[in-house]
Formats: C-alpha cells, structure tokens, sequence
C-alpha cells in the first residue's frame, strides 16, 4: 500500500486576513493530486472570525481534517500538526501558498522511498511581499548561514521529526533553520527532488522583523554550535548579521559534507557572506 502523506496547514482568521480565496486554491489543488493517499490536517489557533465555520464546511465535505485551539505561534501549531498527523510524511504549506504540480507528492513518495530519505528538498516560486515573483533554488552548501530552502517545498519522514523532537518552539520567526541546522548536524540523508511543485509566499513577519530574527539566528547558533568553538557576542553578532563565521567553526562545520565538497561549502559560505555584507 502507498505510504500515507499528511500535509499540515496553521490558519488564523483567514477570512477577516482576505486569505480564503487562496486557502480555497490550496484546498482544491491538493484534491487534484494523482497520490492516493494524502490527509489534509489544519491546525486553527482559534480563530474570532468565521474561519472555523469555512473550515467545517470543508470538513463536511470530506477535503480536511481540523482541529481550533489557541496555540503560542506557529510553529506550536506545526509540531500540533506533526502530532496528529497519521502519515509516514509530512508536509508543511501555509494557507495562502499552494502544490501547481498535481502530480508532485506521488513523485516525491517516490523518491522517497526508493533513496530512503529523510526528507526531500525542491526548487519553489517564492512570492515576495513586494508583489514580484522568484525561484528560490536550494543551497544546502549555506544551510548553516541562512535557511537553505523553502519549508513549504520539503517533504519529512514523520519519524525523523519525531526524533528530533518537533520544531523549536521558542524560535519565533527562525525555527525552520534550527531544524535545518539540527538535521544536518545528525547527518539526516536529505534527497533533492529535482521538481518545482511549490508556489508560496514569503513571510511578512520575518521581512518586517529583522532585528528579531537576527536576535533568534544568535541564540540559534549558540545553540547548536557552542561545542564546536568559543562564540562571543560579537562573534554571533557578525554571524547573524552578515554570515561572517570563524575559520575553526567551518572547518568543523564541513565535516557533515562529503569531504569531495569541502572546498565548494567553503566556497558557497564566503560567497554569502559577500553578499550579506553588500560586497
């Protein structure tokens, strides 16, 4: 039998946010998928609008599963997801973002199974903001520097995240890059699905918040990284704020590459910091 697919979606009041149109086009996209077996589960933080009323509406029809309760944010709300879920993956796609391929999951299932993955990776359009469209290409070279590709574009093994003990909860903005950090760090195979099947949009918070997500990418860093080499404030600061890291934490840091790609992740993490630093 083909592995169940969970995909897990957070939604607060979407109607008064004008986001059900878009939630409808996530929705209607996902049952046009050729896989047989995907769950649609929406983790609702207790909506005051007349969210839960739309959502029962798409219950009763048979397209989701949902559950509404205050929640601390979303990425409570994801690891929420993550424990409802029945799938042996999962996926993870915001209301307002959509699957344009209707034949990506049973490709990604696919792929999956046959490589043994922990999780895939993919190319996505991402929608910024400022009303203008980009492909977001992923650069696992730099997933220590900046967050490597699109969450919405990635397929997990529920058990990995299990084991990993969820998302981060009191990373607001920067939780996605600590899971990424950490995986990468247990050496989880991570797979790319040569396949751009995600069109999502970027997040207004982190754009809008810069000094909270640098403040997160220290702590992030401290975290994960503190056994590796001494981190001073004004080390992490030159971290978070332009990809600058010391010689000694890199060289260690290569280590979860191939050592035929050591000189490319050196490469690829001095480029970024050129560019973080305006150069």
């Amino acid at each position: 039998m083909d592995p169940l697919v969970s995909i897990v979606t957070p939604t607060l009041n979407i109607v008064e946010n004008g986001q059900a149109d878009a939630f409808n086009l996530l929705v209607s996209l996902l049952e046009l998928q050729t896989y047989p077996r995907i769950e649609h589960i929406v983790i609702d933080g207790a909506s005051t609008d007349e969210t839960v009323e739309l959502l029962k509406d798409y219950k009763n029809k048979g397209y989701i599963n949902f559950y509404s309760e205050k929640d601390t944010g979303k990425y409570h709300a994801l690891n929420k997801g993550i424990m409802r879920a029945k799938g042996k993956y999962i996926a993870f796609i915001s209301c307002d973002d959509f699957y344009h391929d209707i034949m990506a999951i049973g490709s990604a299932v696919e792929t999956l199974e046959s490589q043994k993955a922990d999780f895939i990776f993919s190319p996505a359009y991402c929608r910024h903001i400022e009303n203008y469209t980009f492909l977001f290409m992923p650069a696992m070279y730099n997933t220590f520097q900046v967050m490597p590709c699109a969450r919405q574009a990635m397929i997990f093994k529920r058990s990995m995240l299990e084991e990993e003990r969820y998302f981060d909860e009191k990373f607001k903005l920067m939780s996605d890059l600590d899971l990424m950090i950490r995986i990468l760090m247990k050496r989880r195979r991570g797979v790319y699905f040569n396949t751009n099947y995600t069109t999502y949009r970027m997040s207004e918070k982190s754009y809008a918040n810069e000094e909270q997500c640098l403040n997160e990418l220290k702590l992030i860093y401290r975290k994960n990284f503190k056994n590796l080499c001494p981190l001073d404030d004004e080390t992490l600061e030159s971290m978070a704020r332009y990809s600058d890291f010391p010689q000694p934490l890199l060289e260690k840091l290569s280590e979860y590459f191939s050592p035929d790609d050591k000189e490319l992740f050196f490469e690829r993490c001095e480029q970024m910091k050129q560019i973080r630093m305006g150069g």
